[in-house]
């Protein structure tokens, strides 16, 4: 049979060139392959063999010198360091899988009808230089699965199949592998391309490129940490746009812990990669960081990238500890103060706003939010469209719109508090008031302290506003963080670590950057509830649980440190806290359970105008023993029966409403509490 028997098989003519000449130089080697098992059917029937092979060799060198790119069929001989013979039995197997007539062309060269298909016995007989290793499995054909056996008979007659990835690449098309379809994707997203990188972005893309350019044995693996990751996402983009290559994304939940699975996803992974080169970022989810490998011990995530042997992006919420050796790490954090305000500057250079308006208001918008170019866009284009004449309201109006774009950020990890609580709605000695409002000014004027004076300077650890709020249950700590808030036009979430305390080893410290990170976007004010459950005074380190307690207390410190927000937190056991905690501290304030006058007061204060009243003494009701959050509780429950009674609320139906407040509290209310009430 002639190698010329393939012709009629070719490509449209619509085809693009390459595509085109790399069909036929594909068909030309086939044709070759098939003229060898052609003259081994004539040598075994004792016929002559006429056809000429080493004109068909020509005519296909001729073909591959006028092509624009080598002929895919030799960048995989190179690449994977096929020997002739080796590319001779995946030709023969590539012929099988494409022409209908050469499974026919097999039997007749075997001998047995029944079998069509390539064997290693055959190629033996058949085809130039050949070696008894070639299928061997530390062989290219079978180690990078370009081949496999299609049953399970003896090796030498068991028949092969060429893998459908390597077909597909062999005829141009661009490379699809089903094993990996829905597990690699490409990393590009029209979100991520959209994004403008600031300088300290840039700085990471250029040191990133000049890395990846590196000659090296080893290849690197850099990992971008951060919870922000269309940042991480367009960082990647440019580097593999700057680099030349594509990007693709394979997700750490595809990563199988089972030995042969992981092996397999490997290799297919290099496979490709050899024939394409190009970046793969591997995205970090939480519940594979602390999840350990086949044999145990090492983390899955850690096993995989030093057993797959590419170049790789690791996108992670929190540093890996990883043991590659040659990993490069970046924080990639949000913009920062200069970043923002230039772009804050840029986005109201054409708006007809007032100097004081661009110098003041948009400086304190920088320091406060830390909003990404697109948000800033938005928000500015947003504002500027509703007319005013006020400067304050217009400052107004995008201090509130920062607020609540970056809010749903924050509002899936703490729960958000309405404000509504004013100082008078606080009764405390006016020494602890004068500390509140020493904190609101430390908030306001961080712009101008910080930035313009120059505190901030390179260091910006230390710069945490932090405060301690201590005292009973019931004090006022949340009303005076609900007071802070409204002041300031912030958020408020509140954090119970007693709730992201986790027994897993390291998982707290997972939790606690989710939220941190997420509130820095919104500048929101965060409300740490029961302190003392993390920052209780350290005991001797006996265990590695014992161990990771005391990071996760230096991670949350070291956050609070650096956080841009106020940070508070409350304990009603400040005496169990930890000295060294409390030194780091900016504020501390202290609660102090409240005295007949200062109840007095609160009864004073605690109904709402509208509420229907009746002969109140709120001096005797001062001598109920209680906190201000009692005393909310027991007149919500005195209003609801009154109510119920359609009547005024009276001094009965507080005594009834404060008996059951005494019963949840396990108290017994004592005849000097009530002494002078007239309650009938």
């Amino acid at each position: 049979m002639a190698p010329s028997a393939l012709a009629e098989f070719s490509m449209d003519n619509s085809t693009q060139p390459w595509q085109a000449n790399n069909f036929d130089y594909l068909m030309q080697a086939i044709a070759i392959v098939r003229g060898y098992l052609t003259r081994h059917i004539a040598n075994r029937q004792a016929q002559p063999y006429e056809e000429d092979l080493e004109t068909a060799i020509q005519t296909q060198a001729t073909t591959a010198n006028t092509m624009s790119a080598p002929p895919a069929l030799e960048v995989l001989c190179q690449k994977f360091g096929l020997s002739e013979f080796e590319r001779a039995i995946l030709l023969c197997c590539t012929g099988q899988a494409m022409h209908p007539d050469f499974p026919g062309v097999l039997a007749i060269a075997q001998n047995i009808p029944e079998l069509g298909s390539t064997t290693f016995q055959l190629a033996l007989q058949c085809f130039p230089n050949p070696h008894w290793n070639s299928v061997t499995a530390r062989r290219p054909l079978r180690q990078w699965q370009l081949v496999r056996w299609a049953s399970t008979p003896e090796p030498p007659r068991a028949p092969l199949q060429i893998d459908e990835a390597i077909l597909n690449y062999l005829v141009g098309e661009p490379y699809s592998d089903p094993f990996l379809e829905g597990t690699v994707t490409t990393g590009y997203s029209r979100a991520s391309s959209q994004i403008q990188l600031q300088p300290s972005h840039q700085t990471i893309v250029e040191q990133m490129v000049g890395l990846f350019y590196a000659t090296s044995e080893l290849p690197p693996v850099v990992q971008l940490c951060g919870t922000l990751r269309d940042f991480q996402q367009a960082i990647t983009t440019q580097v593999s746009q700057a680099i030349g290559v594509p990007l693709y994304s394979l997700s750490s939940d595809s990563i199988p812990r089972d030995r042969a699975e992981l092996q397999h996803l490997m290799l297919r992974l290099r496979r490709w990669f050899v024939l394409e080169p190009a970046l793969l970022q591997v995205q970090i989810t939480n519940s594979k960081t602390s999840e350990t490998g086949p044999n145990g011990g090492a983390p899955l995530v850690d096993v995989f990238l030093n057993s797959i042997n590419l170049p790789l992006i690791v996108l992670t919420d929190q540093r890996l500890q990883l043991s590659h050796p040659a990993v490069l790490t970046f924080d990639v954090v949000g913009l920062q103060y200069g970043e923002q305000l230039e772009l804050w500057q840029d986005a109201w250079e054409e708006a007809d706003a007032p100097a004081s308006f661009q110098d003041e208001e948009l400086a304190r918008l920088a320091s406060q939010f830390r909003l990404s170019g697109a948000m800033i866009q938005t928000a500015s284009a947003a504002v500027q469209n509703q007319v005013t004449e006020s400067t304050t309201e217009l400052g107004t109006r995008l201090w509130e719109f920062c607020r609540l774009q970056a809010r749903p950020q924050l509002e899936g990890l703490a729960q958000r508090i309405t404000v509504n609580a004013t100082w008078d709605d606080l009764i405390l000695p006016e020494r602890e008031k004068n500390t509140l409002r020493q904190i609101t000014t430390h908030v306001r004027q961080q712009a101008r302290v910080y930035q313009q004076w120059g505190f901030a300077g390179k260091n910006q650890r230390g710069l945490g506003l932090a405060a301690l709020f201590a005292g009973a249950s019931g004090t006022g700590k949340t009303t005076a963080a609900e007071i802070l808030a409204n002041e300031l036009k912030l958020d408020l979430f509140r954090i119970d670590l007693s709730a992201i305390m986790s027994k897993y080893i390291g998982e707290t410290e997972k939790n606690l950057r989710r939220i941190f990170d997420a509130a820095e976007v919104g500048g929101a004010i965060l409300l740490f509830d029961e302190a003392d459950a993390l920052f209780g005074k350290r005991t001797q380190v006996k265990d590695s649980h014992d161990r990771h307690a005391n990071i996760e207390v230096s991670y949350l410190l070291q956050r609070m440190e650096s956080y841009q927000g106020l940070a508070i937190l409350t304990t009603n056991l400040k005496d169990n806290l930890d000295q060294a905690f409390l030194r780091r501290l900016r504020f501390i304030l202290n609660f102090p359970y409240p005295k007949q006058p200062e109840r007095s007061k609160i009864w004073q204060r605690v109904f709402p105008k509208q509420t229907p009243t009746q002969d109140l003494d709120f001096e005797l009701l001062g001598q109920l023993d209680v906190t201000g959050g009692n005393i909310k509780a027991i007149a919500l429950n005195a209003a609801f029966l009154a109510a119920e009674a359609e009547q005024p609320v009276t001094m009965k139906l507080i005594l009834d409403a404060t008996k059951t407040e005494y019963l949840k509290l396990g108290r017994m209310l004592t005849s000097q509490e009530t002494q002078y009430w007239d309650v009938g």
